[in-house]
């Protein structure tokens, strides 16, 4: 046996390999857990333009008592169906888009607005190659605090040199001490939140609100998709004939809200509007086989849609390591 052993190389080195393993155990087991990610972001290309998904982190949220127009025991059927529970570790996603001239960033995330498993989307930014100095444009889907929080720090702009947008709608709901003083008690926090995290930017004039269909920069279009919120809007991303659709809160549960897209969610302002919008954009997004990406889907929260029924199917991204082809001499 140790002849043939020393004959073969390979059988050394295997045979050396299970003594480590077996002497190592003890130290193997005790060694602590990392219990944390890689850097949250995700890049693929759009034409010649680059987007990078950024993980904000993820937060618990009990779905099975939030979703409207259906049962809990429902929810908790169909999230168990999904290897799901409830509450359900929801991600919090924005999308960095460099267009070779503009380096345009979809929501921010939460910052400090939601503790501790929140608020990670500047970290990753940085973790993805840039600097918040670097973002020249800033595009709000709308102004609940999961995507405006990571506007400010300490009352100061976190994006200095960036121009921020969002809708006319949007800031003429969120940003008015009227519509705040009207609103019930228990929301009243959602537009002092809004305020604080868009006021350094209005008071420093980086903030400028669009009406309507708009083109933004070149290849980036906001689309009035309301009914989540007053205001609320996607954004249609196009280079080289290839296209995005950034669909914000469209949707929050998707396990649940593809197949069931007349299941709305009570965050919405108008839950008939919202579910009117989220067809209305899933289907031109299965007629043009755009790419889609979206706040909550699990993170890197992009993929393509196809119709099933009554409902839609997801199909996530095919993970890609960006990794230039060798070309053949």
């Amino acid at each position: 046996m140790l002849e043939g052993i020393v004959m073969h190389p390979y059988r050394n080195t295997a045979l050396a390999l299970a003594v480590t393993l077996l002497g190592a155990g003890t130290a193997q087991a005790d060694a602590p857990m990392v219990k944390t990610q890689a850097p949250g972001y995700y890049r693929n290309m759009l034409g010649d333009f680059e987007i990078t998904a950024l993980s904000d982190g993820t937060v618990q949220l009990p779905v099975d008592k939030l979703l409207l127009n259906t049962s809990e025991d429902h929810v908790r059927e169909v999230l168990h169906e999904h290897f799901l529970s409830a509450p359900l570790e929801t991600s919090v996603n924005g999308y960095l888009i460099n267009t070779g001239d503009k380096l345009v960033l979809v929501d921010t995330g939460a910052g400090s607005l939601f503790g501790p498993t929140l608020g990670k989307l500047e970290s990753n930014l940085e973790a993805a190659g840039y600097a918040p100095d670097d973002v020249d444009e800033i595009y709000i889907t709308h102004m609940h605090p999961d995507h405006v929080g990571g506007l400010v720090a300490n009352g100061k702009a976190v994006f200095p040199n960036a121009t921020v947008r969002a809708s006319q709608a949007g800031a003429d709901y969120w940003l008015s001490q009227d519509q705040m003083d009207a609103a019930p008690e228990d929301q009243k926090d959602f537009f002092k939140e809004a305020m604080a995290s868009l006021n350094p930017y209005v008071e420093s004039r980086h903030f400028k609100p669009f009406t309507g269909k708009t083109d933004l920069v070149a290849g980036i279009e906001a689309i009035p998709a309301h009914g989540h919120t007053p205001g609320h809007s996607i954004y249609r991303v196009e280079s080289e004939g290839q296209s995005l659709v950034l669909m914000g809160d469209l949707i929050h549960v998707g396990s649940v809200q593809f197949a069931e897209p007349s299941i709305a969610i009570q965050f919405d302002s108008n839950p008939e509007q919202a579910v009117d919008a989220r067809e209305k954009a899933f289907d031109n997004a299965v007629e043009s086989r755009t790419l889609v990406g979206s706040a909550h889907l699990s993170f890197p929260g992009m993929g393509h849609l196809k119709d099933a029924g009554d409902g839609y199917r997801f199909i996530p991204v095919n993970y890609d390591a960006m990794v230039e082809p060798v070309k053949p001499e």
